[in-house]
């Protein structure tokens, strides 16, 4: 299966809302992104699809700016989420193709971290662990074992602590 991971850009919103619904059975996520895109911090290039056979979006992952913020200081890392494939292409390599693209990026634009509130057994393949390994935590209760972090450059996290906070429109 051929397909091309790039930036979204406005012609692939329909496409991304469809995704993201038909993938999570809900419309949650779809509109998660689109009042995403309304905050100022919103980075175009980091929400990113891949297409098929012309235009046709089979996959979409957007990595947006957050803080792990300590009692006495902040630091800017980025969430993963949503991830989201069609369900008649997922388990083809399309998610695994958009995470390693979006991680490239994060580190392009000058990122050091991403934190990922996500399966526990799909995003360490990609070096994901814990984040309590830093002693890095959700601003709401979850298993440890799904709120992930992963340093981009080797040590990004050594001594880095603290609550990680979401912009209001992810509601937690």
């Amino acid at each position: 299966m051929q397909f091309k991971i790039r930036s979204e850009s406005v012609e692939d919103f329909i496409g991304i809302e469809t995704v993201n619904k038909l993938a999570f059975g809900q419309s949650e996520e779809s509109l998660l992104v689109e009042k995403l895109r309304e905050n100022p911090e919103f980075i175009s290039d980091l929400s990113i699809v891949a297409s098929g056979n012309g235009k046709i979006i089979l996959g979409h992952i957007l990595f947006f700016p957050v803080k792990i913020v300590s009692e006495t200081k902040s630091f800017n890392s980025l969430a993963l989420a949503p991830m989201s494939v069609l369900p008649g292409f997922q388990n083809k390599g399309i998610g695994s193709k958009l995470v390693l693209y979006g991680l490239n990026r994060a580190l392009e634009f000058g990122y050091n971290s991403v934190i990922v509130l996500g399966h526990a057994g799909y995003y360490p393949r990609f070096g994901f662990k814990p984040a309590s390994v830093w002693n890095i935590r959700a601003p709401i209760e979850v298993p440890d074992d799904v709120f992930m972090a992963k340093e981009l450059i080797e040590g990004a996290l050594i001594g880095i602590s603290g609550i990680v906070k979401y912009p209001g429109e992810f509601g937690i």
